[in-house]
């Protein structure tokens, strides 16, 4: 696995909202330690987490103390999606932990030239076991699926050492026929035909 490490520097937690230009505010905490208030680069985080994405595990760098982890929250704001907080949890690379891992399914156009296609159950599963065996991003290549043909568990070809805490028996995708749907042109009732003369009027008695 690629050591990605994200430096942070030490923060004094305050009542007074976090306001320093360039920065963004986190806490680490976990694996025994107290939680730890922290600021990040917000240049070198974007960086980060453009290269690596959100469930990159990390080793955390503040000053000569180095300790292992990964993102377990990150908080935006809802308008302009700009990162306002970090949640760092840290972990024992021996213990066992329970991480949601995203999936992505590659081989959907395959499918779309036999009339077949894709529907999307659940797209995140919920993995258990040592944070070293487990994938940033979980592939799954439907292209040579079959009509009916579920996809679980199983296709995800993790190390065997790993358990999903979802159901045994969760489905993530299922392979279904094609459905065009074609245009029904509404018949339009002709107009009623435009007469030159006037209607006669009655003679007054």
């Amino acid at each position: 696995m690629e050591q990605v490490i994200l430096n942070v520097e030490p923060r004094e937690k305050t009542a007074k909202k976090f306001k320093e230009e360039g920065y963004v505010p986190a806490v680490i905490y976990g694996n025994g330690s107290e939680a730890k208030s922290v600021k990040i680069q917000e240049v070198s985080l974007k960086k980060m987490l453009s290269v690596h994405g959100q469930n990159v595990k990390l080793w955390v760098e503040c000053g000569e103390d180095k300790k292992f982890g990964f993102i377990k929250e990150i908080q935006r704001q809802p308008v302009t999606n700009k990162i306002r907080h970090i949640d760092i949890q840290l972990v024992a690379r021996d213990k066992d932990v329970k991480i949601q891992i995203p999936i992505i399914f590659d081989g959907e156009e395959a499918l779309k030239k036999i009339q077949l296609q894709l529907q999307i159950r659940k797209a995140i599963v919920e993995v258990f076991g040592k944070i070293d065996l487990m994938p940033d991003v979980i592939h799954v290549d439907v292209a040579k699926k079959e009509r009916n043909d579920t996809i679980t568990f199983e296709d995800f070809k993790l190390d065997a050492s790993l358990k999903s805490s979802d159901n045994e028996d969760e489905v993530y995708g299922t392979i279904t026929s094609f459905i065009i749907e074609e245009e029904v042109e509404e018949e339009v009732a002709p107009a009623p035909a435009a007469t030159d003369a006037a209607a006669p009027v009655a003679p007054a008695k």
